[in-house]
């Protein structure tokens, strides 16, 4: 759905003492990059980015970097009508307890704005002032779990990489905020625009809102039961191999409905998407690697068993295909 905005839309980047720099700069690169395109099609500005603070002047980030602000709270809520981005903070257990003035101001301005948009731990500031009750809502991994259990009625998803709920929409941690800000310029202006900004940013459009923010190595590293984390490192020794749900429940010694439980509880997902997951990453790598493989052949190292069930893979579930991912990502 393409939006062509009458005159630039205004983006109003919310810092406070302690922000985390490249939240910041990462969307604001993004909106600066889409500007860049348009005017080179001969076309007006898309954004018009402001920094805003409780005060003007120089705030700190978290890094030797400080951004200027130019603008106060008082007046964005005084013209309410743009995208608000809230940054996260390092360390949101003691910036919240300090930042009573800016939850009430969220309260207050996020019903009007066309988008409030949160990033990171930022999530934290709107679930405080009650909005995202009943929501669907993105964070930072490392602060997930702690997100539910003080907000209850926030529906959280610690694995999406950003999450759009009406008007609000929440992400996860530094390079998910530049692929919610891809979204919103695709979203604006569609996708070649969004693709165009991307490839600027050699970063990749796009991995898709509700991909995990882990990689399945990584994931496979982090489970405490013996025998599932066994039959995970298995699983990415032998990708060539067909998998079938019994063959890895004997592996574990175990019933095949007893593993697929534990499995799960352990792993957040199942044998079956842990092992598809591992088949896309396994390919994603020689993709990345091994430019002279025929994709054929990148299909059978990954147990896909033919080039087009890696094409459909592709398509799937990062919305391109196998050939598009290597022109971008190929060595």
């Amino acid at each position: 759905m393409e939006h062509h905005h009458h005159g630039a839309h205004r983006v109003d980047l919310v810092v406070y003492p302690g922000f985390k720099a490249l939240e910041a700069i990462g969307p604001m690169s993004v909106f600066d990059y889409a500007n860049v395109h348009l005017r080179q099609k001969g076309l007006p500005d898309g954004y018009a980015l402001r920094i805003v603070a409780a005060q003007q002047g120089l705030v700190q980030s978290d890094t030797l970097v400080a951004l200027q602000a130019t603008h106060t709270l008082a007046d964005v809520e005084q013209d309410a009508g743009c995208t608000v981005l809230l940054v996260g903070a390092r360390n949101i257990a003691t910036v919240l307890p300090d930042s009573g003035a800016l939850v009430d101001w969220v309260a207050r301005v996020a019903p009007q704005v066309a988008r409030m948009i949160a990033l990171c731990s930022g999530s934290f500031f709107l679930a405080q002032a009650g909005l995202l009750n009943g929501r669907r809502a993105a964070t930072h991994w490392s602060v997930a779990q702690e997100l539910q259990r003080s907000y209850p009625q926030v529906k959280v998803d610690a694995d999406a990489i950003y999450v759009r709920d009406g008007h609000y929409w929440t992400s996860a941690g530094v390079t998910a905020g530049i692929d919610l800000a891809l979204a919103v310029v695709e979203q604006d202006f569609g996708h070649a625009l969004a693709l165009e900004v991307a490839r600027d940013l050699v970063m990749y459009l796009k991995r898709p809102g509700g991909q995990s923010q882990f990689s399945v190595q990584l994931a496979s590293q982090s489970v405490q039961h013996s025998g599932i984390g066994m039959v995970q490192q298995w699983v990415l020794a032998h990708l060539d191999q067909a998998m079938p749900l019994a063959l890895l429940a004997e592996k574990a010694a175990m019933s095949e409905r007893h593993f697929r439980r534990v499995f799960q509880q352990e792993a957040g997902c199942t044998p079956s998407v842990f092992v598809e997951n591992a088949r896309l990453e396994g390919a994603k790598q020689l993709l990345e690697t091994r430019g002279d493989l025929p994709l054929k052949t990148v299909a059978a190292k990954v147990g896909l068993g033919s080039e087009q069930a890696l094409r459909h893979l592709f398509q799937k579930r990062l919305g391109i295909t196998p050939v598009a991912y290597r022109e971008r990502f190929g060595d």
